[in-house]
């Protein structure tokens, strides 16, 4: 009876009957793909540009030439100190020869080979200048759109092409600072593309070390083969993090716990009243809590209309559903 002699009208509520499940926590980021390598081409020097060896599009070759610079002048000069270098050797053999035979001093023998050295300094040199003329592809790749035509004047700061290597992909992303300790080079991820039905799995193989004052996150990629090169870099991608997995414990709707000032609490229906019990939570999900004590399995747990019931309060269920994994 309730106060009064009115007996307290009773409560409609649905409930769940409590079984195990598997609780899973789980992190959900966007990121974008990157190219594993990816680079703007440029000569190293100044000069008219004489050939241009390369499709757009098309893949090339770790040291495949792409693009020529006039480089006459410097192999005129090269054919000059190679008709000198020749003189040169020719010069430190015979001196060579007399200086065993003690018909000439060290010092002249010193002196033709240190011309000789001087001038095979020369020549590399030379050759590191006509290599600067030589625009060479520095991995194996795919070369996107030309930005300059055969005939023009191109220099350091000029952009002929960019190369890309799209097998594999980077996937970069954030995530919060309390995880930072949990992802490391080999954790495993799954990303969804817009358009594609089908998850893809990438491994992490690295962790930026520093947070990022502004966002509190902390920068991660990931690796994914993309053998079939069926990605393209610069696309958005949902990133998906399974940290831990629990199983054969106990985990409620969010819903169904009530946060007072001595404890976390909920309702449980037990001869046809509300009856409230005090629970230790752990893990937390975004719809789901573990309850690590407090509650059994089998118990009958309210999940609706929580906010009014009170221990002792007459209800009458519903619906009754059962716990699923």
């Amino acid at each position: 009876m309730g106060r009064g002699g009115v007996q307290s009208r009773a409560l409609d509520a649905n409930a769940l009957v409590i079984g195990p499940s598997v609780l899973r926590e789980m992190i959900n980021s966007t990121g974008t793909l990157l190219p594993d390598e990816e680079v703007d081409l440029s000569f190293e020097t100044s000069g008219k540009i004489i050939s241009i060896n390369f499709t757009e599009g098309t893949r090339v070759k770790r040291g495949d030439l792409l693009a020529k610079i006039n480089d006459r002048h410097l192999q005129a000069q090269l054919l000059k100190l190679q008709a000198q270098l020749k003189l040169a050797e020719e010069r430190e053999f015979r001196q060579r020869n007399l200086l065993t035979r003690d018909a000439i001093s060290q010092e002249s023998y010193d002196q033709a080979v240190t011309e000789l050295q001087a001038l095979e300094a020369d020549i590399m040199l030379l050759e590191a200048r006509i290599a600067e003329t030589e625009l060479r592809a520095p991995f194996d790749g795919i070369i996107g759109l030309r930005y300059v035509s055969e005939g023009a004047f191109a220099n350091p700061n000029a952009r002929i092409a960019r190369l890309i290597k799209i097998s594999p992909l980077k996937v970069e992303f954030s995530i919060p600072e309390r995880y930072s300790g949990s992802i490391n080079p080999g954790f495993p991820i799954s990303f969804t593309i817009d358009g594609i039905n089908e998850p893809f799995t990438a491994s992490v193989y690295a962790v930026d070390p520093i947070v990022n004052i502004n966002t509190r996150t902390i920068v991660v990629r990931a690796l994914y083969p993309n053998r079939r090169e069926e990605l393209k870099p610069g696309r958005f991608a949902g990133i998906n993090l399974q940290l831990d997995e629990i199983t054969n414990t106990i985990a409620i709707p969010t819903e169904a716990l009530v946060a007072e000032m001595d404890g976390d609490k909920v309702y449980v229906y037990r001869g046809g009243h509300a009856e409230q019990v005090t629970v230790l939570t752990g893990l937390r999900t975004s719809d789901r809590i573990q309850i690590l004590r407090g509650l059994e399995f089998g118990d009958t747990l309210l999940v609706t209309g929580v906010m009014q019931l009170r221990q002792g309060l007459p209800v009458v269920l519903d619906q009754v559903a059962r716990t699923e994994e």
